[in-house]
């Protein structure tokens, strides 16, 4: 185990170091010839391998293969070529020690004060949907040693895994006369490290999912940044977002057209409103026009209709105070009646798979206004994971992606329910999937008309909703609220009969849950009484 050597200096992030040499082996070439020039425009030479030195010999830069410093060819169709003490000699070797320099000296190691990486694309080629083979195949063993060993000796090699990097270190050598400053090289060797860890989860959670292991050994977890936040939840806690390089659509794969950054709620909120209106399916392949309005990662109206337009004033209707300031998700096109109907509510965010041209002229004049296009629905069934920070730990589980077919749906009182009352209970049931437990829905016709949810009793819930169907009721001027008649949704199941006749109170005739309470008999019997059709899923959907 190494120990501490007395004859090493401390680090100094003002102290300079001289560039002579850089090594260059990346995957990706879209700058690699400006900089290579750049690099030799300032004296400094350059030593490469594979491809990439091709690349460069091709474009009429001097350049060495990196055989002529090992004395030893590429191999095994190129997996074997920088593994060699040549290379990580001159990466690590410390130019502050005699020892190490007379070992440089004594073997004809040329010490490289640059190194230019970037690794094999093995997200790429998951994300792309490659086989097995070609994953394997993309992952990179010399690049990442090589990076590791270069950050590892930051006191005198600066480590470059993109070509933003390359930028800076061009920039640092104009401005300390062709020398790169400690500062640089230890910011660099920090990205290089959280590059390095980042691609090792990548690589670790495949093989986790091809091995259908939910908890292996070691949980590892990774992300490139995708934008720094202003803060978090709260303006005095620091935040950012990464994206995981998965391909699902959604809010980290979207773009946004217009409008001020999103926020760390924003985020949240945005990806609570599109993981909902999936549930409903893809518009452009033949499912209705859905919409899906949140506030504070709970929603505050949902509908389905013929057309957005619809959709939005019906899902609005449900709770239009909690609307306001709220964020909009739509299941397809978003078109020119449906912007012009959004923008006479304050929102913050709307996010589609695609808009017209002309929906997007009418959020242009709404500066602070995000509209995000995501290009797809993200797919509802798919596996994925989640966790969770806890005091000294990660909870980790699958991502809810439970699903009740019809023949799964058991009907338990004497009354079944009408095709109507069905509808409207898949669709209540769809939403309590997404509320915050304890959770309770009202449906009516194809919209939700009072949503209950977080609370910590179940009969709270379903009052809260009743209240919220009444003050819509109000708002609106309708002779009574829409839960008259409605299906109701219990996210998991009554453990009394008291907030299944809360629930009856409201004018629910039909009630959808998972059942399985130890008075489950006598919530039934209660049901009876009330002429109530039930059903029971067999699943719960608790959201914590």
């Amino acid at each position: 185990m190494p120990i501490p050597n007395p004859d090493l200096p401390p680090f100094d992030r003002a102290r300079l170091a001289p560039v002579k040499r850089a090594l260059l082996s990346v995957s990706d070439k879209s700058r690699l010839i400006d900089q290579a020039r750049e690099l030799h425009a300032r004296g400094v030479k350059l030593v490469s391998t594979g491809g990439t030195r091709a690349a460069i010999e091709a474009a009429g830069i001097p350049v060495k293969d990196v055989s002529e410093l090992t004395k030893f060819p590429e191999m095994m169709d190129g997996r074997v070529k920088t593994l060699h003490p040549m290379v990580h000699g001159g990466l690590l070797g410390d130019r502050d020690l005699a020892s190490h320099k007379d070992a440089m000296h004594g073997h004809g190691i040329l010490s490289i004060d640059v190194l230019i990486v970037n690794l094999y694309p093995f997200e790429k080629a998951v994300t792309s949907g490659g086989s097995y083979e070609m994953c394997v195949e993309n992952i990179d063993i010399g690049g990442p040693a090589m990076i590791r060993a270069a950050a590892k000796n930051h006191a005198h090699v600066a480590v470059c895994t993109d070509a933003q990097d390359v930028d800076a270190v061009l920039a640092d050598m104009d401005a300390n006369n062709g020398q790169t400053s400690g500062a640089l090289r230890q910011k660099l060797a920090a990205k290089t490290y959280a590059r390095s860890a980042a691609y090792d989860a990548a690589i670790a959670n495949y093989f986790a999912d091809h091995l259908g292991d939910p908890a292996p050994a070691y949980r590892a977890q990774g992300g490139a940044l995708k934008q720094a936040l202003r803060y978090g939840e709260n303006p005095h806690q620091k935040a950012a977002f990464y994206s995981d390089g998965s391909p699902r659509a959604g809010v980290a794969t979207a773009q946004q057209l217009q409008g001020k950054a999103l926020s760390y709620n924003n985020i949240n909120d945005t990806d609570a409103a599109y993981e909902l209106v999936a549930e409903f399916g893809d518009n452009s392949q033949g499912d209705k026009p859905a919409v899906a309005i949140i506030k504070h990662a709970n929603p505050c109206g949902v509908a389905v209709a013929d057309d957005y337009i619809t959709a939005y004033k019906t899902a609005l209707a449900c709770d239009p105070v909690s609307a306001f300031g709220g964020i909009v998700a739509l299941n397809g096109n978003l078109d020119k009646a449906t912007a012009t109907e959004i923008v006479k509510v304050f929102t913050e965010v709307v996010i589609a798979p695609s808009a017209d041209e002309d929906a997007i002229a009418v959020f242009a004049k709404k500066k602070n206004l995000r509209l995000l296009i995501a290009g797809g629905l993200p797919d509802i069934r798919a596996a994925s994971i989640t966790q969770r920070n806890v005091a000294g730990g990660i909870l980790v589980q699958d991502r809810d992606n439970g699903y009740v077919a019809d023949e799964d749906l058991k009907v338990v009182t004497k009354r079944k329910p009408s095709p109507a009352e069905m509808a409207d209970m898949r669709m209540a049931w769809k939403v309590a999937k997404h509320v915050k437990s304890n959770a309770i829905i009202y449906v009516k016709d194809g919209a939700t008309a009072g949503i209950g949810a977080g609370q910590m009793s179940r009969i709270d819930s379903a009052r809260i909703a009743a209240r919220k169907a009444q003050d819509a009721q109000a708002a609106a001027g309708w002779d009574a609220p829409r839960t008259q008649g409605c299906a109701c949704a219990s996210d998991a199941f009554f453990p009394f009969a008291d907030g299944m006749l809360a629930a009856a109170a409201a004018g629910a005739t039909a009630i959808i849950q998972p059942g399985g309470s130890i008075r489950d008999d006598e919530v039934i019997k209660a049901a009876d009484e009330q002429g109530i059709a039930m059903v029971f899923t067999g699943m719960r959907h608790f959201r914590h």
